[in-house]
């Protein structure tokens, strides 16, 4: 019998004038590293990291599921919405966050929308953090696909979100986490993957800004896997070419979801990506 290290617990941050209960997830002591998950999905993306004893000895490893993903419950009134992510009510849940857990200059670490807000964040909000890493991320991406399918009343929305997903995880991975990164997007709520791609390909683009962003203050560190198709490597290296100072790193072998479809070959970038933050 195994008991992981990995402790759970809810905390109430306010957004956009209302409460959101969170549901976080957290192993280890020392600098605080956060993390956030890609679209639809939830913190076991990065529940590899969170078990890894050599990475959390000198690193507290903490996973938030963003309000209407995994464990954090919508708000109420939830269902005479439409969810549709935009980037300010993302920034203002990170921060939030930050502040709630009383994080004292956290390192940040998102993949693909979690990504995409790491940008942000260092352009806009640096000041909470130590760095940032950005996997799977650049400064914008158009949709490729028609994302009112996975909204539908003929159509499973979680099984459509697996099918797209499916195409953008290497088949180098494991099977087993192959299949268990899918699983996540089939029990995504009912169009919570549309609203979060609605926001990955249609909000706020960051395209001419980036040249902002002063790295010698916090790093940006960006990762990618060669086989990502929807933030290719070409779109890492455009968009860490745009930030002066910024390092990227290219993962072989690797698709979209890295820590979580091939956490073994991840975890060297991982470690090197938290050296970088210095």
């Amino acid at each position: 019998m195994t008991i992981e290290p990995i402790t759970g617990r809810y905390v109430t941050i306010t957004a956009a004038g209302r409460p959101y209960r969170i549901y976080f997830e957290e192993a280890g002591q020392g600098q605080p590293v956060l993390c956030l998950h890609t679209a639809g999905a939830d913190t076991r993306q990065w529940r590899h990291i969170m078990n890894d004893a050599a990475i959390t000895k000198d690193h507290r490893v903490i996973a938030i599921d963003m309000p209407w993903h995994g464990k954090s419950l919508p708000p109420e009134g939830w269902e005479t919405e439409e969810y549709l992510l935009t980037t300010a009510f993302y920034i203002e849940v990170v921060l939030a966050v930050v502040a709630a857990l009383d994080l004292d200059r956290p390192i940040y670490a998102g993949c693909s929308m979690g990504g995409r807000i790491a940008l942000q964040l260092a352009l806009h909000h640096g000041a909470p953090f130590k760095g940032f890493i950005a996997i799977e991320a650049s400064d914008f991406q158009p949709a490729w696909y028609d994302i009112d399918w996975f909204h539908r009343p003929d159509a499973h929305g979680g099984e459509m979100g697996a099918a797209l997903v499916s195409a953008n995880i290497a088949p180098q991975g494991p099977s087993v986490e192959r299949w268990n990164t899918q699983w996540m997007f089939m029990q995504s709520g009912p169009g919570v993957f549309r609203g979060d791609l609605s926001f990955y390909t249609q909000d706020d683009s960051l395209v001419g800004k980036l040249g902002q962003i002063d790295t010698s203050v916090r790093p940006v560190h960006i990762m990618v896997g060669e086989y990502d198709m929807t933030c290719t490597p070409e779109d890492a290296q455009r968009t860490a070419d745009a930030i002066p100072g910024a390092t990227l790193a290219v993962m072989p072998g690797i698709g979209h979801f890295p820590m979580s479809e091939n956490p073994e070959a991840f975890r060297p970038f991982f470690v090197a990506a938290l050296a970088h933050m210095g």
